[in-house]
């Protein structure tokens, strides 16, 4: 008799991996549970937000429910050197860092993948709302990663860094199914979990307040937040030179000085803010509300633009450093010189739009079709065909 095939599951104490847990038992496979501990500090978490002990109590019951083995692994020096140091690293910087994906890449399918394959499993799964499908191409085994059935839930974003050894020994049970159905099976098998609203926040940290958190490390220092007008000279494009020169043109941040605009308020430090953001800036008494459409962390100032089609806040393209591309589909990889045309997106949640890689010996433009609003450094770019994520950059 063939031996069962192990899988070590990542019980969060959420629903959607404890139905992942369940199916993978109905499909016949051993399963083991894993719940992971990682970093969290209760000085800046909103206490009764991160009950990581109920969470870890939630995933206990359901392994028991389930009947199967449940340990705990403490990650929290892993979590916080590749996580939390990093963040606070990337914020100093005056980039906008997105733990999620580190998370993924760097915790969930590094670390503790690592520690599942040393308890024997043969594959690691997880509750992410996406899917995994392989073809054989010149006699190798190709992993793809799709998107997940239900396009409220996708997921496939925050893992667009995984690589094809990753994707090689994952499982994602619960990618074919709509979030609703998931609560349903949870309710019918009577798992505790079934009713628990969605966990927000930093990936596992739970919901941290973000400018105290940084502010442990960053220490606050003063700064103007100055408006700049939407008929700023800045914002007119020269006529187009060369490709390459055309690409950088329709990547460039704008340079801003401080009397380009008037001020308007100050700030507690450039490194709180991100583009885009609107809230938390103080300043009233304008037409419309402001934005934050550039930070000068080496200055210390804040540049606002008044209301949401401010030109200062939109953009057609980003350029990815040659070291921060990355291909899941490693069989894809563009040559100096081409292009591609694709479905990209800059955040989570932001619906599909149509861009143009173009590769080029310093790194990867991405060129979109329509101007995108607020495209923030540090944050990642994710490239699709239909609904299979190719590849991935951070955006510089």
């Amino acid at each position: 008799m063939k031996k069962k095939q192990r899988v070590v599951v990542g019980l969060s104490g959420g629903v959607d991996s404890s139905v992942a847990a369940y199916l993978l038992k109905e499909q016949g496979y051993e399963v083991i549970g894993l719940f992971m501990k990682n970093w969290h500090d209760d000085s800046v978490t909103i206490s009764n937000e991160c009950p990581w002990l109920e969470d870890s109590n939630d995933a206990m019951l359901v392994a028991q429910k389930l009947n199967i083995p449940f340990q705990t692994v403490d990650l929290s020096e892993q979590y916080k050197e590749r996580i939390v140091d990093y963040m606070f690293r990337e914020y100093e910087m005056g980039r906008t860092p997105n733990p999620d994906v580190l998370c993924n890449r760097e915790i969930k399918f590094d670390v503790f993948m690592k520690i599942a394959l040393d308890l024997g499993a043969d594959f690691v799964a997880t509750g992410h709302y996406c899917r995994k499908s392989s073809f054989q191409k010149d006699g190798q085994t190709i992993h793809q990663l799709l998107a997940g059935k239900d396009p409220n839930k996708d997921q496939s974003y925050f893992l667009c860094q995984l690589s094809q050894e990753q994707l090689a020994k994952t499982l994602f049970p619960i990618g074919e199914l709509l979030k609703p159905k998931v609560r349903e099976i949870a309710a019918a098998q009577d798992l505790i979990t079934a009713e628990k609203r969605d966990s927000q926040g930093l990936c596992f940290i739970g919901k941290v307040r973000l400018p105290e958190f940084l502010q442990q490390q960053l220490a606050p220092k003063k700064g103007a937040i100055v408006e700049i007008p939407s008929d700023f000279e800045g914002y007119k494009k020269g006529a187009e030179i060369s490709e390459e020169k055309n690409l950088q043109t329709l990547s460039a941040k704008t340079q801003y000085q401080k009397n380009d605009g008037t001020v308007v308020g100050t700030h507690q430090g450039a490194h709180y803010f991100t583009n885009g953001q609107r809230k938390g800036l103080g300043v009233g008494g304008t037409q419309e509300p402001l934005f934050v459409i550039a930070t000068d962390v080496e200055e210390n100032i804040i540049y606002t633009g008044q209301g949401k089609s401010h030109p200062g806040l939109y953009r057609r393209g980003l350029f990815v450093k040659k070291e921060e591309i990355h291909w899941v589909r490693e069989d894809l990889v563009l040559k100096i010189g081409e292009t591609m045309e694709v479905m990209a997106r800059i955040r989570y949640r932001q619906p599909l739009e149509k861009a143009t890689l173009h590769q080029t010996r310093s790194g990867l433009y991405v060129i979109f079709t329509k101007p995108q609003s607020a495209i923030t450094e540090g944050q990642f770019v994710a490239w699709y065909s239909g609904d299979e994520l190719l590849g991935s950059g951070v955006i510089s």
